[in-house]
C-alpha cells in the first residue's frame, strides 16, 4: 500500500500541511519537537484510526483548536484508490470515512492500510509488562485476521461483565454463561496466537541475524494457560479464586510472550544495541506476515532510526528495507547529513522532507 500524498489541519503541532510522497524512501528530518513523528502518526490515525502513541484524540489536538482533520489517498499495488478521512471534534468525537462513507465501525476499518511502526517506544515490549506484549499481538493479528478481532471484542466484552458479576455474588447460572462465552472467544484467540508465533519465530531469527551477523541466537515464545486445559475448565478450577479476588483469575487475558537472547531473558542479558536489533527483527518478520497479500504491502514508519542503534546496524536495515519485498517507507531523525550519508552509502533512492515547526520546507 503507498500513500500518495496526505492533507494535515490542525493535528498536534502541524496547523495547514499537505504532502505528496514517493512510494520508496521518504525522509523527515530537523530537530526534535519539530514535527517529523507527528506526521508518522498522522499517517498511522490513518491506518488505524489512532494513535501509535498513548495520546487520546483529544491530545492530539492542535494548541488552542478544536478539532484536527486528516486526509489521505492510497493506491494499493494493484493501483486500487482508496481515500481515507479521520477528523476528530471535541463536541462530535472521532469519525472516519473510506472512499466518502463513513464506518458504522471504527474497527471496520483495520487491515485495510496495513501499516508496521518501528519506534523507541517499542522497549516497552521488552522492558514493560505482558500487558504490552499482548497488545502489540493484538494489534498486529487484528490486521491478519478479521476473525480474531471479532473474537477478541466478544472476550473483552465478556471478560468485564463476568467481573463486575464477581462482585455482586453471581449466581453459578450466571458465570457458566459468561464461562461459554470467554471459553469460544478464547479458543480462537489461542489458536491464532499460537500460529502467528510459530510463523514469526523463524523470521525474527533470520532477521536479527542480519542486522547483527549472526552474533547471537534469539528466541521467542507464547505462553498461555491454555496450552494445559481448556479455559472453561480453568474457570471451574479457579472459582473460588476469582470470588476472593473479584474479577477473572485466568485466561488469554493473562498470556504473555517470552524474549530470549543466546536462551536468557533478552530484558536483562540483552545490550541496548541488542534489544534495539531484535525489535527491529520483530517488526520486520510482522511486516513480512502482513504483506503476504500481494497488493497490500504494509507501510513501514521508522522513528528516530538512529535510536540505540550504532551505524553498522543501521545501515544494513536500510539496505533491507530497500529490497524489492518492502514497499513505502516513511522515516525520521534529526540529522540530515548523517541520514542522507548513511542512505547514499546503502545505495537507496529517497525524498527528502525538511521539517520546521510543522512545516515542511
Amino acid at each position: 500500500m503507498i500513500l500518495d500524498n496526505i492533507s494535515i489541519l490542525n493535528f498536534k503541532n502541524i496547523g495547514d500541511e499537505r504532502l505528496t510522497l514517493t512510494s520508496g524512501i521518504n525522509c523527515f528530518v530537523g530537530d526534535n519537537g519539530a514535527g517529523k513523528t507527528n506526521i508518522l502518526d498522522a499517517v498511522h490515525y490513518l491506518a488505524l484510526a489512532k494513535s501509535m502513541h498513548t495520546l487520546t484524540d483529544r491530545q492530539s489536538v492542535r494548541h488552542g483548536e478544536e478539532s484536527f482533520l486528516l486526509d489521505g489517498t492510497f493506491l494499493s499495488d494493484d493501483q486500487r484508490r482508496e481515500q481515507v478521512v479521520c477528523a476528530y471534534t471535541s463536541r462530535g468525537g472521532k469519525t472516519l470515512k473510506r472512499n466518502g462513507k463513513e464506518y458504522d465501525k471504527l474497527s471496520d476499518h483495520v487491515g485495510l492500510i496495513p501499516i508496521v511502526v518501528v519506534s523507541p517506544a517499542d522497549t516497552a515490549l521488552i522492558s514493560d509488562s505482558a500487558e504490552e506484549r499482548r497488545r502489540y499481538f493484538n494489534r498486529l493479528i487484528s490486521q491478519l485476521d478479521r476473525a480474531y478481532m471479532a473474537a477478541l471484542i466478544r472476550y473483552t466484552a465478556a471478560l468485564a461483565e463476568r467481573n463486575k458479576l464477581l462482585k455482586t455474588n453471581p449466581s453459578e447460572e450466571m458465570l457458566l454463561i459468561y464461562d461459554s462465552m470467554l471459553t469460544a472467544s478464547a479458543d480462537v484467540i489461542y489458536r491464532r496466537r499460537t500460529e502467528v508465533v510459530e510463523q514469526m519465530r523463524p523470521l525474527v531469527a533470520k532477521y536479527y541475524a542480519l542486522l547483527s551477523e549472526e552474533r547471537e541466537e534469539v528466541g521467542m515464545e507464547y505462553r498461555s494457560e491454555l496450552s494445559e486445559s481448556s479455559l472453561d475448565k480453568l474457570l471451574l478450577a479457579s472459582r473460588q479464586k476469582d470470588f476472593v479476588n473479584e474479577h477473572t483469575t485466568c485466561g488469554v487475558h493473562r498470556d504473555d510472550f517470552t524474549l530470549s537472547i543466546n536462551d536468557f531473558p533478552l530484558r536483562k542479558y540483552g545490550s541496548q544495541g541488542q534489544q534495539k536489533s531484535f525489535l527491529i527483527a520483530l517488526k520486520l518478520a510482522e511486516y513480512t506476515l502482513l504483506a503476504e497479500h500481494p497488493s497490500k504491502r504494509p507501510i513501514l514508519l521508522l522513528e528516530d532510526l538512529f535510536d540505540k542503534l550504532d551505524m553498522r546496524r543501521v545501515a544494513q536495515l536500510l539496505r533491507l528495507v530497500g529490497g524489492e519485498m518492502f514497499g513505502q517507507i516513511l522515516i525520521t531523525d534529526c540529522n540530515k547529513h548523517r541520514l542522507q550519508r548513511t542512505l547514499d552509502e546503502a545505495g537507496a533512492e529517497y525524498k527528502l522532507f525538511n521539517i520546521s515547526e510543522g512545516k515542511a520546507l
